[in-house]
């Protein structure tokens, strides 16, 4: 018996990949607009998207993911997924700059290879 349905457990990886892109973009957008435009700080560097986006990126992840690793019995997705979250979660404690965009970044691109693994041990 499945805990959650392979169709949904693939919807929830693409929807994670497709997060992962849009939070990246946005990270770089941020760090452009700030430093060559002076404006869009306080909405595109906001802790608070910072954490929605981490709930967000920890749901999805965990759900797709964790249902993957229980039905194929692959550990792989789940333990490069966890580091990725690790990454994005430190983001959140250091100042806004290029740390911060390097740590999201790094995350963001772990929990992506996680839900690329995922789907190809359906």
């Amino acid at each position: 018996m499945h805990l959650v349905s392979p169709w949904l457990r693939g919807r929830l990886d693409r929807m994670g990949i497709a997060l992962s892109a849009l939070c990246a973009l946005h990270c770089v957008a941020g760090v452009v607009f700030v430093a060559w435009l002076g404006f869009g700080g306080s909405v595109l560097l906001s802790h608070d998207i910072h954490k929605v986006g981490l709930v967000f990126a920890t749901v999805i992840a965990g759900v797709a993911i964790g249902a993957g690793a229980i039905q194929h019995r692959r550990r792989k997705p789940f333990v490069v997924a966890m580091v990725g979250l690790t990454f994005m979660g430190s983001a959140l404690a250091v100042g806004h700059g290029i740390e911060e965009t390097v740590l999201t970044v790094i995350g963001l691109s772990l929990v992506t290879i996680a839900h690329i693994l995922n789907l190809r041990s359906a």
